[in-house]
Formats: structure tokens, C-alpha cells, sequence
């Protein structure tokens, strides 16, 4: 076409007139596809899409799996989440508030007033009236059909057992998170969080891949606690702390050969269902998270390295004429300052003399006494599952004995100014009850059931921390220490059980005074382990200054005896001896 003839057609009025009608026809064309497409959205799917938004609003609950189980070792169940029903408003679809809050109030047992204050304060598409709705409650307000009220289902946490295995457990907050013990070590775990981080959650709360029931996805824990074992510690326990007026306590049961934990009891201890209302200082687990001055349960520590060492035998003597040894200047103690004469160092054990044990100690030389310290664990965590667990790395032990000095040297070998958790003093002797081969790690997890699957646990690590040679030494001498020393009332007819008492002074420090020095309170303690020459168990009782009582002999002592006692019957574990024909050959005698 010629530049002339389409100048002619550019010209052309009608030319003009044909480009304004399609750009209007295009206006006109694309405003009937949106009115199209929002009354198809609002009109024709408007309740779907209604639906959809209202959804968005829990997203994170309806799409997150339902936090898994937590159960003792027999399949008791200690945490579960169960559904519940509860009542909530949205109040832009009320049609009549006044009304509604009327009716509603008559159901749920709240006043009309109490619930005209949940329409009228906050924000938020919904509002919660009421949770944990009786069956009769949630039928009544489903005959309503009112519109704006409804019932809705929810996944919350209980620990059907209340306070047993309280500090174990832990509890989950107002965020649902878990705070403490087995909840907070393994939030992640139980929620299912990492599982949603791989099957990559869209924005709007939606998976790309997975299951259509994210529940089956769940992770349950299968504990080494056993629920009868665990129940008859917290027995013994608060009747020891009513007893002998002590202020708190802990018990911890222990499998030698593996480490794992089979009761963990503390008291005051709290309801993990209504934590709010309990002390915030009662959720620690003061077994693996609070430090404390053994005393003289730590006496077969230091016997035990200077066995290995070659240092002493049990008949090795010593001469005890003042009560004390002169170290550095500073004359360190028997208790009660007693002299003890000439004795064995088994019997350093039997009457717990500071004195041999100090002597023990300087044979063994502070270096390598300080080494076997830290092979023994008491540096470093145990491993427990457990949140918050304590570490020894800056504490009082390892200060005191890295600077060198004698006195402190002395004072360690029978427990006294260094400090460690109840559970670090327990794998040392899970280590002396497995022939020297202490568990790398305690564990309080028997199994995961992850999918529905079991979860293949690693392979239990040990290290050798003294010979068995060394062990079945140190085994009769604290036999000894039940049959004919201080810890009698723990003997137990037709068992040989193994010992040792512990009474240690509380430092000012630790009662919140500013003052260095110890306080006339005590820790009083009792470690033991039956049948002492194949131990299946290890048990620690710890006492928080009783007042009924000066040393442990008299408080700690019987309440191991009443719950090995009762371990022993439990498994049904075969007697050492004959009773009967011990009491005849001792009446032959």
C-alpha cells in the first residue's frame, strides 16, 4: 500500500471513531471477565473460599502433626496429646450478639455478662468462650445453630500420672512449646518440625508432599523409667522428707550395666497440667541440673583409684592418734573430730574416716588422682536426655583443683569442697557396679517410634575407668560398710548389699550468704548397689538438710533399704544366701 493511500485511511473520520470503539470494547470486555470471575468466587465459591480463609487462621495447628507421645518403659503413657472440643465466636457473623450471648451463657455455666465481655474485648477473626467442652455441652450448642457459634476440636498436651515423673517430663507452655526435661530437649522431635521443614510448608499452610493425616507422621518416646519403680521412689522420698524434716530430696535408680535411668524422683515436684500454679524453682531437675557436695559417698572413689594404682590394699593400716591431718597449715577432720587409732583402709570405708582416705589420696599423688577425676565423668555432662543438664567445666571442682593446693587435694578425696549432680556421682558408680566400665552416657530413652517405626538406637559406648580387679576389692569393702559399719539399717536379709553413707556440709555460698565457709546445714546421702557382686542396680538417695537427723545413717540409709527392698521383690531377683541357714550356722557358732 502507497504512503498516499494510507495517509487517506489515517484521514478518514470513521478510522478514528473504529479505534476508539475496540479500545472500549476491550474496556468492556475484561470488566464482564472480572465481574465474571467475582461473582463465580464470592457467589458461587464464596463458601468454600470463606472456608479456606477461615482455615488460615490455625493453620499451624490444623497442618502440624499431633505432638507425639511420651510413655514409661511398660507403655504407660506420662504426656499425650488428646482432642478436645471447644466453644468459639466469630463475632462478624453473629446476627444477633445479645441473643447468642444469652443462650450461650446457659450451656457453659459462665454468666451473660462474662460472655458479652468476649464478643466486645480483642481482636481476631475468632474468640475463644470456653475449652474443653463436655459432651452435653458441645450437642447443646450444636442444636443452637446459631450462626457465628460453633464448636471446634483442639490438640492439647496431658500428663495423666499429675506429678510423677514431674521434673522428667517437663510440661509445654501457653505456645505450645516444651519447657524442660524430655518437652524441651525433644520439642523439635515430638512436633514434627523437622518433618515439616523437609516436606517444605507453602505460605498459606499447605504441604507439598506427605501424608493427608499428618498425625500417622507423630514420634512417641518409650522411657527407661519404670512407672512402679518410679511411684515407689516419690513414695519413699516424701515419706523420708516428712520423717526427717528435710526441705527436698532426690532419688535416682540406675542400671549399671547400661546407664539407662529407671526412676528419677524429686520433691517438692509440681503438676505439669497446671504448672502455673506451682514454684517456677520446682521445674529444674535438681538431679541433673543443680550441683552439690557429695561428702562421703565419694570415698570409694578415691579408694578405688589407689586400688588401681597399687597404692593400698583393704588390709593397708593407718595411724589416726589426733582426729586430723595437718595439710598446708589447715588441720582437716574426722567427723566429730574422733581419733580412730590404728586401722585398715577398709575400714576408712566401714566408719568413714577422713583420715585414711586423706592419706589414700596423698599416696596416689594430686595429678593423677586429678586425672582419674576427670576419666570418672565429673567434668563433663553425662549425656541424659534431658534439658539443661549442668557441666562441671567451670565449677567449684575444677577450680579447686586446678590451682594445686594440698588442703583442697584433702578435702576432695572424701567429697567435701569440689561439686557435682546427683546424676554424675551415679555413673561413677555405674562404672564400680560394671566391673570398671562406666556407661559413656546415661539415657532416660528406651525407644523412638518414629512413623510407626522403631528407630535403631546407637550402640551403648563405655570406657574403663578401673579395673574389675580393682571393683570386686572395692565390692566387699563396701559390703562391709552395710554389714558392719554405718550403713546397717540398709542390709537386707539374704542379699549382700553394697554401700556407703555421706554427710556433707551445705557451703554459705549455696544458702545465698555472701560469706565463704560451710553452714551447719547438711546434705545427707547414701549410694549403694544389689546384689553387690552382680549388681542390677544402683540407687542414690540424697536429703536436702534434714533436721530430725545429724548423718545419713539414720535418714538416707533406711530409705534405700525400703526401696531396694522392694526393686529386689519387683524382679524378683534370686537371694545370695539362705537366711535360714545363715541364722543356723551363726547359731552353731
Amino acid at each position: 500500500m502507497s504512503s498516499k493511500k494510507w495517509k487517506e485511511i489515517k484521514d478518514w473520520k470513521g478510522f478514528k471513531n473504529l479505534r476508539i470503539n475496540i479500545v472500549f470494547f476491550l474496556i468492556f470486555f475484561v470488566a464482564a471477565l472480572i465481574l465474571v470471575r467475582l461473582f463465580d468466587l464470592q457467589i458461587t465459591k464464596g463458601g468454600y473460599y470463606k472456608a479456606l480463609a477461615q482455615g488460615q487462621q490455625s493453620s499451624i495447628l490444623e497442618v502440624a502433626p499431633k505432638r507425639g507421645g511420651v510413655y514409661f518403659s511398660n507403655g504407660d503413657p506420662l504426656a499425650v496429646t488428646n482432642e478436645e472440643p471447644f466453644l468459639r465466636i466469630c463475632v462478624k457473623e453473629m446476627e444477633d450478639q445479645d441473643k447468642a450471648a444469652e443462650e450461650i451463657a446457659k450451656i457453659v455455666g459462665k454468666s451473660k455478662e462474662e460472655i458479652v465481655e468476649i464478643i466486645e474485648t480483642g481482636e481476631g477473626y475468632y474468640k475463644t468462650v470456653k475449652e474443653n467442652l463436655l459432651k452435653e455441652e458441645t450437642e447443646k450448642i450444636k442444636e443452637l445453630d446459631m450462626p457465628g457459634v460453633e464448636t471446634a476440636w483442639q490438640n492439647k498436651r496431658v500428663y495423666p500420672n499429675l506429678n510423677t515423673a514431674s521434673q522428667i517430663v517437663g510440661f509445654l507452655n501457653k505456645d505450645g512449646q516444651g519447657q524442660y526435661g524430655i518437652e524441651e530437649y525433644f520439642n523439635d522431635l515430638l512436633t514434627g518440625e523437622e518433618k515439616l521443614e523437609e516436606e517444605k510448608v507453602t505460605p498459606w499452610g499447605f504441604l507439598f508432599s506427605g501424608t493427608d493425616d499428618p498425625s500417622d507422621q507423630e514420634t512417641s518416646l518409650y522411657l527407661t523409667i519404670d512407672p512402679n519403680i518410679q511411684f515407689k521412689a516419690e513414695q519413699v522420698l516424701k515419706e523420708g522428707l516428712e520423717k526427717y524434716g528435710a526441705a527436698s530430696g532426690e532419688i535416682i535408680v540406675a542400671e549399671p550395666s547400661t546407664g539407662k535411668i529407671i526412676a528419677m524422683a524429686q520433691d517438692p515436684n509440681f503438676d505439669p497440667n497446671k504448672y502455673g500454679e506451682s514454684e517456677m524453682e520446682y521445674f529444674s531437675n535438681k538431679c541433673v541440673q543443680v550441683p552439690f557436695e557429695p561428702g562421703s559417698i565419694f570415698k570409694p572413689i578415691t579408694i578405688a583409684i589407689a586400688l588401681e594404682e597399687g597404692k593400698i590394699s583393704p588390709d593397708t593400716t593407718f595411724v589416726d592418734n589426733l582426729g586430723y591431718r595437718l595439710v598446708s597449715g589447715y588441720k582437716v577432720y574426722n567427723y566429730s573430730q574422733k581419733a580412730w587409732g590404728t586401722r585398715t583402709m577398709s575400714e576408712s570405708l566401714q566408719y568413714s574416716i577422713n583420715v585414711g582416705v586423706m592419706d589414700a589420696e596423698t599416696l596416689i599423688g594430686n595429678q593423677t588422682f586429678y586425672e582419674y577425676i576427670k576419666n570418672f565423668g565429673f567434668m563433663e555432662r553425662t549425656g541424659v536426655e534431658l534439658a539443661g543438664e549442668f557441666t562441671s567445666q567451670n565449677s567449684q571442682l575444677k577450680t579447686s583443683l586446678d590451682n594445686g593446693i594440698q588442703v583442697n587435694f584433702a578435702n576432695a578425696s572424701f567429697g567435701q569442697g569440689i561439686e557435682m549432680t546427683p546424676l554424675q556421682i551415679i555413673r561413677a558408680f555405674c562404672g564400680i557396679a560394671n566391673d570398671g566400665r562406666m556407661p559413656e552416657s546415661m539415657t532416660v530413652i528406651e525407644k523412638e517410634i518414629v512413623d510407626g517405626k522403631e528407630k535403631t538406637m546407637p550402640e551403648k559406648n563405655y570406657k574403663t575407668v578401673v579395673s574389675k580387679e580393682t571393683t570386686d576389692k572395692l565390692a566387699k569393702m563396701m559390703v562391709n560398710v552395710v554389714e558392719n559399719g554405718y550403713g546397717h539399717l540398709a542390709k537386707i536379709p539374704g542379699y549382700y548389699i553394697a554401700g556407703k553413707t555421706g554427710t556433707a556440709q551445705v557451703p554459705y555460698s549455696v544458702l545465698g550468704e555472701n560469706r565463704s565457709g560451710y553452714s551447719d546445714h547438711t546434705w545427707q546421702t547414701f549410694m549403694g548397689f544389689a546384689p553387690a557382686y552382680d549388681p542390677r542396680f544402683v540407687i542414690l538417695v540424697k536429703l536436702d538438710n534434714p533436721q530430725k537427723t545429724k548423718t545419713s545413717e539414720y535418714s538416707s540409709v533406711p530409705m534405700f533399704h525400703d526401696l531396694a527392698k522392694y526393686i529386689l521383690d519387683y524382679w524378683q531377683i534370686p537371694p545370695d544366701y539362705d537366711v535360714d541357714a545363715a541364722q543356723a550356722a551363726s547359731a552353731g557358732k
